[in-house]
């Protein structure tokens, strides 16, 4: 085992786990402390107090807490984020400047001021070479550049869902999960593009919520059009089924007379049978529904700590 604390680095972002040396029993969840990452020295958050992992849980050599965060660190950290304003202003005009077809989402500096990164977003490759010579002259630091995804600039800048609440990826979704058409199909959504993307154009995170319950519901449904038995010996087609509720609509035909009757899945038998894609859509619509689909994948945001 080996004892580790869970540190975050920007809001809903990925938790990278230090050693926290000496210092532990001074940090709790919410606590400030100045750490050594990949790109430089940095300010965190920590999330997760000090607590012993299995060593296949972390990935070595494990980077050291440096101290927890000193009013001066606090006072710092606040410094760098009203230069990042200025820094994004000034890249907004070089930008112009050289014309480069590019969207600038955020600008970041690392807690030593030893480097400056630009996120933005475009629709192809972009040769800013020049743009970091300018950006180098007029800061003297160390400049990146990164490409981000529709995703990723959405959970920079925020937003509010349809739902009307905080979009999950900037208020708790440390890590983007793989979405695609199949869960709207499943959840039997209007599969009308503007109804089940999100703000970043993509499918909505949320499809992922309730996947796998409603998976196991509706496996335990007949698909409509099937022919079933009631508990009272009676056979009928399937009109219609009712998920959440876990019941049925069936078409049943009496004295040749025809009647609607909704039933609980528990009172009908039916053959069990793999479930039907509910779908007719033109090579067009499936081309455009697939553009929203996205993998997941690790986040541009990310670096290794």
């Amino acid at each position: 085992m080996i004892k580790v604390v869970g540190v975050r680095f920007r809001s809903a972002g990925k938790i990278y786990y230090f050693a926290p040396g000496k210092q532990e029993g001074m940090m709790e969840v919410g606590t400030h402390v100045i750490v050594e990452t990949a790109r430089g020295v940095e300010y965190g958050t920590v999330l997760i107090a000090p607590k012993d992992v299995g060593e296949e849980s972390v990935i070595q050599p494990l980077k050291p807490v440096i101290r927890i965060a000193t009013p001066e660190d606090d006072k710092t950290e606040e410094r760098n984020k009203e230069r990042e304003k200025e820094a994004y202003r000034i890249c907004q005009e070089k930008i112009a400047k050289h014309e480069l077809e590019m969207k600038l989402v955020e600008a970041e500096y690392t807690f030593d001021n030893n480097k400056l990164l630009f996120y933005f977003t475009a629709d192809g490759r972009i040769d800013f070479r020049e743009l970091v010579k300018d950006l180098a002259a007029v800061f003297r630091t160390r400049i990146e550049l990164r490409q981000i995804g529709v995703r990723d600039e959405t959970k920079i800048l925020g937003g509010i869902g349809i739902c009307g609440r905080e979009l999950c990826c900037k208020s708790y979704l440390a890590e983007f999960a793989p979405v695609s058409i199949k869960m709207a199909k499943e959840q039997n959504l209007s599969l009308n593009p503007t109804k089940i993307s999100g703000v970043c154009g993509r499918l909505m995170c949320c499809l992922k919520n309730e996947e796998e319950t409603y998976e196991y519901l509706n496996s335990r449904l007949p698909n409509v059009n099937d022919t079933v038995t009631t508990f009272d010996g009676l056979k009928g087609r399937v009109q219609s089924v009712n998920v959440l509720r876990q019941q049925v609509k069936v078409l049943i035909e009496i004295d040749d007379e025809k009647e609607i009757r909704e039933y609980k899945v528990e009172q009908l038998k039916f053959k069990p049978r793999r479930r039907k894609e509910n779908m007719k859509l033109s090579p067009e619509e499936m081309k455009e529904l697939s553009a929203l689909e996205d993998k997941g994948g690790k986040s541009k945001l990310d670096d290794t700590k």
